[in-house]
């Protein structure tokens, strides 16, 4: 036996040993900054690099440091279905990453410019690897930022970005670029020109783009657009609501490291990242490119965003700013039930439309179930026994899926209820430190997860709606589910919820979507004493509402400073600094408020 023992120890270090390191650049492709297209380079580069590497090999892809312009043509095509985004197919990709184990993409400082509409960089497939020092940017980005001329009784007048291609057509506002047009723009976020603050109590500016006249000077007169919130000077982020390409995507990895990346703009989510396991993002930023930079925007979407994945999400020392939505927002998916076949057989649906088509689950997952109207949890875990796509053949473009489970489902669960499955093996843990939130849309950070979350050492900064979300909705968006394990400490919180948006009704805000609450008799977030913990943040606030909070079993806020400001009047509709719906077991303690 002790001879069988030390075999295998030869043969391990022999195969350890035998691997090798593959150090590539890409100018052995003969790409170099001077390229004027490095999408069909690096398709070679990438296709040469899985025909040469063996199993158990690593392979470091570095870039001399320079700047590379990635267009459509020749660009990687396909068909991918992404979480949370328009599922348009094919998808031209400037840099696809699959199947591809302990790779390294090494950038040395490098920037990526991507032209018309592209996912920058896809990785699919992939365990160990690694994603290091470059940024991510559009040479003309779909948001068309514009500055306000004047505002007065005859509307507004308003001069596009120098570089903002458009054209005036019938007295309609048209942008245009590589491959794409935009028409029809009609709304958008209006930044202070000093500060970059989304300016005080706007939210989503609606405007009337119709009947435009343009000016000599370059200056367009929008005589429809009239709002005497907006001054001269002010800077409007003009957008669509489409999202079809995040900056960076990620599918079915392991232990992905992405350290010291910066995504300039995307047309969608900065990072989207699905059934993937253990992601670490270290200084990465959804950023301006400085305090000098005339854009006053980054991402068409969420800076970051997990959507069923599980193992450990880390995020530190980062910069998210100038996003049209949140830093970051970590869930699952609800299925909802349509059907019940068998007393352990059921039909489940994609019910978002910018969610479907990507796969749900696997053979063995533990999953829960919740009714939607009271979201309350129906009693018992299950596990699926067996999942299969039921509205076409394959799992990539399904939005139903038939799923039998180990068990029978709860006798209480009948046709013609309402309910959603949670998948719980793909659920993840958090750790949020040390980053900077600042001058975005929507709301700072969201947790839907009932792994454990540590949000700490963080800095959120006019974030404009609520900096902290514990959401859990499976009525609207169907993002899963309860928190029952989280800490909140050592936080700054300066002028948030300048702006009224979905869920904010607190700086704070545990806000699950609970249509019949009235009905409620179990809890929907908690479950424990001190299920979340809120403690040792500083709060500077022109307004009242520090912490709102619904269906919370187990909730603890004590050793906090409130200091209140007078930069901006009050507004917001609610007048308590912690107000509560249907809490049981609230901690309040050495709290201290200076007024």
């Amino acid at each position: 036996m002790k001879k069988i023992y030390l075999l295998l120890i030869l043969l391990l270090n022999v195969a350890i040993c035998s691997a090798k390191h593959h150090q590539i650049s890409v100018a052995d492709f003969g790409l170099t900054p001077a390229s004027k297209n490095a999408s069909g380079y690096i398709a070679d580069a990438i296709k040469s690099i899985k025909k040469s590497v063996k199993k158990g090999d690593k392979v470091t892809l570095s870039f001399p440091k320079g700047v590379y312009n990635f267009h459509e043509e020749n660009s990687s095509e396909r068909i991918y279905y992404i979480s949370n985004h328009d599922q348009n197919n094919p998808k031209k990709v400037g840099i696809a990453i699959e199947d591809i184990d302990n790779f390294t993409l090494e950038g040395n400082g490098s920037e990526f410019i991507f032209h018309g509409t592209m996912i920058p960089l896809a990785i699919l497939r992939c365990e160990n690897s690694n994603f290091k020092n470059f940024s991510i940017d559009f040479k003309n980005p779909h948001i068309a930022q514009s500055t306000i001329i004047s505002s007065d009784s005859k509307g507004i007048t308003f001069k596009p970005a120098p570089w903002v291609k458009y054209k005036i057509q019938d007295g309609a506002y048209i942008t245009y670029g590589e491959g794409w047009a935009s028409k029809g723009i009609s709304s958008g976020i209006a930044f202070d020109h000093n500060t970059r603050n989304i300016i005080y109590n706007t939210s989503d500016i609606g405007f009337n783009l119709t009947d435009l006249v343009e000016n000599t000077d370059g200056t367009i007169l929008a005589p429809h657009w009239k709002d005497n919130r907006l001054k001269a000077g002010n800077v409007v982020a003009m957008r669509q609501w489409k999202r079809p390409t995040p900056g960076i995507f990620l599918s079915h990895n392991k232990d992905t490291h992405i350290l010291n990346v910066t995504v300039h703009y995307s047309e969608g989510m900065g990072l989207l990242a699905q059934m993937s396991e253990n992601i670490t993002l270290d200084g990465f930023r959804t950023s301006l490119r400085g305090d000098d930079d005339p854009r006053y925007f980054t991402t068409q979407a969420d800076a970051t965003h997990f959507s069923g994945c599980k193992g450990k999400i880390v995020s530190v020392n980062g910069l998210y700013e100038g996003m049209m939505d949140d830093a970051i927002n970590v869930h699952g998916t609800y299925l909802k039930i349509i059907k019940i076949i068998d007393k352990n057989v059921v039909i489940g649906r994609y019910m978002h439309s910018q969610s479907w088509g990507f796969e749900w689950g696997m053979k063995g997952d533990k999953v829960q179930f919740v009714e939607s109207k009271k979201m309350e949890l129906v009693d018992g875990e299950n596990r699926i026994e067996e999942i299969t796509p039921y509205d076409i053949d394959q799992i990539e473009g399904a939005k139903e899926y038939k799923i039998t489970f180990k068990s029978d489902i709860p006798e209480t669960m009948v046709e013609g209820g309402s309910y959603g499955i949670e998948n719980l093996t793909w659920t993840a843990k958090v750790h949020f430190e040390n980053n900077v939130i600042r001058n975005n849309r929507a709301r700072g950070t969201l947790f839907s997860t009932p792994k454990r979350v540590v949000v700490k050492n963080n800095v959120f900064d006019h974030t404009s709606g609520s900096a902290i979300l514990l959401c859990g909705d499976c009525n609207g968006w169907y993002e899963t589910g309860a928190c029952k394990n989280v800490v909140i400490k050592n936080n700054k919180f300066i002028n948030s919820l300048t702006c009224m948006f979905q869920f904010t009704n607190a700086i704070i805000s545990i806000y699950p979507e609970i249509p019949n609450l009235d009905q409620q008799v179990k809890y929907f977030h908690g479950g424990s004493r001190r299920a979340i913990r809120i403690k040792n943040n500083y709060f500077s606030t022109f307004d009242n509402p520090i912490l709102y909070a619904k269906s919370v079993d187990g909730l603890v806020f004590k050793n906090n400073v409130i200091e209140q400001n007078s930069d901006f009047p009050s507004f917001h509709w609610n007048k308590e600094r912690v107000l509560l719906e249907r809490v049981e077991r609230m901690k309040m303690k050495n709290n201290t408020y200076i007024e």
